[in-house]
């Protein structure tokens, strides 16, 4: 597929678009919940459910195996000692990506990571896979008022990269991404292979979808 004409910077997000990180989203949250003696999860309940931030991946999963609200605070501390502890060590890098963004490197656009991850999880895991020196910006989910699907992460990481949105790409791989991009005037990409709460990628508005990152030309 093509880089849409007139595009000088591309904004790319993270879990399950350029890592797989079920696993390790797995062994965190099935250890925070083991310590407060709620049932586990399963990579089925966690697919559905990642892509909106760690506020509402605690909250979710706490509803779930029917743990009260009350033991969010808890949860969430005990949450991120087993992320920060694991991060990387169950994930992967998906085929094409160091590929893909070798290839958006040399083509001269200004690379920016935006996830819903926290920053303090992203920065590390991005070091880990060896993706950190692609991006001249990285901003996690706590980097501004609001995440996406709101507009307001990306239209602040493109005034970070100094472009405006309308040369700027989003490459993401769920309905969160295309629909912030589209409210923020982003041309936006999706990956086939990402999360997307569950649901087809297809049925996304999005000016289009990839099977790789190195598919971009």
């Amino acid at each position: 597929m093509r880089i849409p004409e007139g595009v000088e910077a591309a904004i790319v997000d993270l879990d399950g678009t350029m890592v797989d990180t079920l696993g390790d989203f797995e062994v965190a949250l099935n250890a925070m919940l083991g310590e407060l003696g709620l049932r586990a999860v399963d990579r089925g309940f966690i697919e559905h459910t990642v892509g909106k931030g760690s506020e509402h991946l605690i909250r979710s999963t706490l509803a779930h195996v029917g743990g009260e609200a009350a033991l969010y605070d808890d949860a969430w501390a005990r949450y991120q000692h087993h992320y920060l502890r694991i991060n990387g060590d169950h994930s992967a890098v998906y085929p094409g990506v160091m590929e893909g963004l070798k290839a958006l490197q040399r083509r001269g656009l200004k690379l920016a990571c935006l996830t819903n991850k926290p920053t303090d999880f992203a920065r590390p895991l991005l070091r880990k896979k060896g993706l950190d020196g692609y991006f001249e910006q990285v901003f996690g989910g706590d980097a501004f008022e609001r995440k996406k699907p709101d507009p307001l992460p990306l239209v602040k990481t493109c005034e970070a990269l100094g472009m405006s949105p309308t040369r700027t790409l989003m490459i993401g791989d769920s309905s969160n991404d295309a629909r912030a991009a589209r409210a923020a005037g982003c041309p936006v990409v999706l990956v086939s292979y990402g999360y997307n709460h569950g649901e087809p990628v297809t049925g996304v508005d999005a000016d289009g979808v990839i099977d790789r990152l190195d598919e971009l030309v």
